[in-house]
């Protein structure tokens, strides 16, 4: 029986943190045996708001692959590759951009929340507006049929559908109409209260953080603003109380489920400090990242691993866009002259 195949990945502009993990490396660690799993590095999209600094991306790429092999991306099942180095995603995303309107790519929620977010005002590059065209190329010379995301990615994998849908009813059924998978936490706030982890906002818990870090972050972390003193009841939907929901049940610490049903009714009947929440937190998150640091420590100490994997992927990778991309061009009755 043929597996079913994932196309997912990230972008190299630094570690990644708990809300990835949530978001989408769970998923993939869960997934990447029962499906055909290929786990792509968007350099290229990346590029589209650090252009004026590409020298940071070779680090970055690294470092996105050391997490990925310490949460359990296993590179014997899943094909992890840099998008760059696939060329043929540039030429079908020339080709698809015939396909989708300015002002469709103008109304895409991901899109919008994020030129917001970046501050480009009027000056948005045309890489950054295009890039759900380049991404419906990064799935599509794949032929996934899944895609694991984060919530806020949903837009751009419907964008992707749009594409596909297009470029079948014009050029013959050639495409495959892909799916999201939205892990089961939709999305991990920030430490500062906001409704999302993110990098550029600096309110992470990286995955790599060390124990001192870990603590500082959680000792900063936003709880209920409403609740001034340890003696007043508190609502648990606050992200200290979030985080311990979604990281208790991972972290091997003893007596979880006993404690954490304790901590919340004391702390909604005002009978526990905002502080010992959060020291109990800090003994959940190294409980989870302990493992994950050991492995990555691990890694880090074989040189030549992530280039081997990188290039081993890459391998694989281009073998399946060129064989797509000669499809599309069939399709599209580009197939004229074949001199080269």
């Amino acid at each position: 029986m043929v597996k079913k195949r994932i196309l997912t990945g990230d972008r190299p502009t630094g570690r990644l943190h708990l809300g990835h993990y949530v978001g989408s490396l769970a998923n993939r660690v869960k997934l990447q045996r029962d499906y055909e799993t290929y786990i792509m590095i968007a350099d290229v999209q990346a590029l589209t708001d650090n252009y004026q600094h590409p020298d940071k991306l070779g680090k970055n790429i690294r470092e996105v692959v050391l997490d990925y092999l310490s949460v359990g991306i296993d590179p014997k099942v899943a094909t992890i590759f840099i998008q760059s180095k696939i060329p043929e995603i540039a030429e079908l995303t020339v080709f698809y951009m015939n396909l989708v309107t300015l002002a469709r790519l103008e109304r895409n929620p991901t899109v919008k929340d994020e030129m917001k977010q970046k501050g480009f005002g009027a000056n948005v590059p045309l890489g950054f507006l295009a890039y759900p065209v380049s991404q419906a190329a990064d799935i599509t010379f794949l032929k996934a049929d899944l895609v694991p995301v984060g919530i806020d990615q949903v837009p751009m994998i419907e964008q992707t559908r749009e594409i596909v849908r297009k470029f079948n009813d014009l050029y013959g059924k050639v495409l495959v109409e892909p799916e999201a998978l939205v892990g089961e936490i939709e999305r991990l706030p920030g430490i500062d209260g906001k409704a999302k982890m993110s990098k550029s906002l600096g309110n992470v818990i990286n995955l790599s953080d060390s124990t001192e870090v870990v603590r500082k972050q959680v000792m900063s972390m936003y709880t209920d603003p409403n609740r001034v003193h340890g003696n007043e009841a508190g609502n648990i939907n606050n992200p200290v109380f979030i985080y311990l929901r979604v990281f208790g049940k991972e972290s091997g610490v003893k007596n979880y489920d006993l404690r954490i049903k304790n901590y919340e009714k004391k702390y909604k009947e005002g009978q526990v400090q905002d502080v010992e929440v959060k020291e109990f937190l800090v003994e959940v998150l190294e409980g989870f990242l302990a493992p994950i640091r050991k492995k990555r420590d691990k890694f880090e100490k074989d040189q030549g691993l992530v280039e081997q994997i990188l290039k081993e992927g890459a391998q694989k990778a281009r073998a399946e866009a060129q064989k797509t991309l000669d499809e599309v061009k069939r399709a599209m009755k580009l197939d004229y002259f074949n001199y080269g």
